[in-house]
């Protein structure tokens, strides 16, 4: 199967996931607005959903699959089976640990992490202790979910993995509707959100459970025991998971500074779900497929494949990601009216959310090429760089959030998050460069500023067209004239974007179709086998 069509495995069931997820913040724009009640919702649900991106999107992908994959190709199906047991033995410990520790410890960890900005108003502070102490264990079912994705991205089943996510947004939806439908107030409805979200945990562990014995895995829970794999596992899981969670650690801290002042929190998740449905799509689709693929080229000593594949993806995202950001720069108002402004969501906070997802939208070619060149290290077993890099983006962005926070409010923070982004990105391609482990091309430098064109002439058309189309677009206007006027500017920005791309040669034919084959001609990887040698692990 080639990479496209793998990538449009991961991100076609990414994009369902996304657009649920976009009913479901239609739906809690509708009954809560920005809120206390959202407010203490988002602050409780963002502490437990860091640490599933810092598992699920870090330490899993990045430690446990190159590893998984070494057990198959040294020992078969039965040694991956005890590598997983071994890893399950203390994951599922440490994790038991680690939830009842939090559970007990978290009035201090809403007073001094989730939202110390709380802590002056006593209701909405212990609304916000109840609602984290509920949903936490979903920190649990999600990280043993990840484990279970990792094995099914290394055996190659990708799709179980992408579609789980669904069950999430589908169970919120469904706690919003019957809520709206019973007439629920504010805080009941929170109740019932954040009584689901656990019960899409156990869903979502289930499903891929499932999975996993479907490709053929049938594995128990040991008693935990320090191993070797384990250890070596571990040592580089941690490094990983704050690496793959740079943009949920930035967010947090972003979180914890916005608690400070009523509604930034509910206007920064807004703004911050739009963004994701990109960055989803492709950053996350792109990630979870580079690593393994990447991995069995530098393992075969495929040098020439890792080069191509490197490239291919980058060139890949970029040509979906740069009029994606381009589109959310001049339409934010418009995207944002029409999917929120109803029930409590008030046209100023239109105004406000906007404003923050349009600099969101700058740093999204950062957020997605940050998904594309971190398996440039993980597929080596160097964890440790990115984290590094990871280190100097969060304090970049600390000392930027600080600073811009009381002059520009919830647009400071999305400005701290969108600059250290580019950082990240920047520390991380020219250290693959200099290593010799990214492999400059001309051609691709030539073809992004030709895709820069094409995105600019796209933003210049979607400007005038949404000017034409506003009366379609104001709030007095139906909803379903709203959503047709904004679907024919999407549809019209892709057409000349498209167009523009292929004219001038930011893209062709091949890129889509035949340099993001999987695997090189039998005679090419012969050919590496025999003159080159896989570097050694950097850790």
């Amino acid at each position: 199967m080639s990479l496209s069509r793998k990538f449009a495995t991961v991100g076609g069931a990414t994009l369902g996931s996304r657009l649920l997820g976009f009913g479901r913040e239609t739906l809690m724009a509708a009954a809560l607005g920005t809120g206390p009640m959202a407010d203490a919702f988002y602050a409780a649900f963002r502490f437990p959903n860091l640490f599933r991106r810092l598992f699920a999107e870090g330490a899993f992908n990045a430690a446990f699959v190159p590893l998984f994959a070494k057990e198959i190709e040294a020992n078969g199906i039965d040694g991956a089976k005890r590598f997983s047991e071994e890893v399950l033995g203390v994951l599922f410990t440490v994790l038991l640990v680690i939830t009842i520790a939090m559970e007990l410890a978290m009035p201090l960890i809403v007073s001094t992490i989730i939202a110390p900005g709380f802590v002056g108003d006593t209701e909405k502070f212990d609304i916000t202790v109840k609602l984290a102490v509920v949903m936490f264990p979903y920190l649990m079912c999600m990280s043993l979910t990840a484990m279970l994705s990792g094995m099914l991205n290394s055996l190659h089943h990708y799709f179980a993995a992408a579609i789980a996510p669904v069950f999430l947004n589908l169970t919120l939806i469904t706690a919003l509707a019957y809520g709206l439908w019973t007439g629920a107030d504010p805080l009941m409805t929170a109740w019932y959100l954040s009584w689901g979200v656990l019960i899409a945990g156990i869903l979502q562990m289930a499903v891929l459970y499932a999975g996993v014995r479907h490709a053929g895995m049938r594995f128990g829970l040991r008693r935990p025991r320090y191993t070797p794999n384990v250890k070596r596992l571990l040592v580089l899981a941690f490094p990983a998971a704050v690496t793959g969670g740079i943009t949920q650690i930035n967010q947090l801290i972003g979180q914890m500074i916005a608690s400070t002042k009523d509604g930034a929190i509910a206007v920064l998740q807004y703004a911050d779900r739009v963004y994701q449905l990109p960055l989803g799509v492709v950053g996350i689709a792109v990630g979870v497929v580079l690593l393994p693929e990447l991995s069995r080229a530098l393992r075969g000593g495929a040098l020439k494949e890792a080069a191509n594949l490197q490239n291919r993806s980058l060139e890949f995202v970029l040509f979906l990601t740069l009029p994606a950001a381009g589109a959310i720069w001049v339409i934010s108002d418009e995207i944002v009216r029409v999917l929120y402004e109803r029930g409590a969501f008030s046209p100023t906070t239109t105004a406000t959310v906007a404003s923050t997802l349009a600099i969101y939208g700058l740093g999204l070619p950062a957020f997605v090429m940050i998904k594309a060149l971190n398996p440039g290290f993980f597929a080596r077993e160097d964890t440790k760089t990115p984290m590094r890099f990871t280190g100097i983006s969060v304090a970049f962005n600390c000392l930027l959030a600080v600073s811009l926070f009381p002059l520009y409010g919830e647009r400071g923070i999305a400005t701290a998050e969108a600059a250290s982004g580019w950082l990240t990105t920047v520390l991380l391609f020219v250290t693959l460069v200099r290593r010799g482990h990214w492999v400059w091309e001309p051609a691709l430098f030539s073809r992004v500023l030709r895709l820069l064109a094409a995105t600019a002439v796209m933003a210049i058309a979607l400007h005038f067209a949404s000017a034409y189309l506003a009366d379609w677009l104001t709030p007095q206007a139906h909803l379903v004239t709203q959503l047709t006027a904004l679907m024919l500017l999407i549809a019209m920005a892709m057409l000349v974007y498209f167009v523009m791309a292929f004219a001038i040669g930011g893209a062709d034919a091949s890129m889509l179709r035949r340099n993001l084959k999987r695997k090189p001609r039998p005679e090419t990887a012969k050919e590496e086998a025999e003159t080159s040698v896989l570097p050694p692990p950097q850790i």
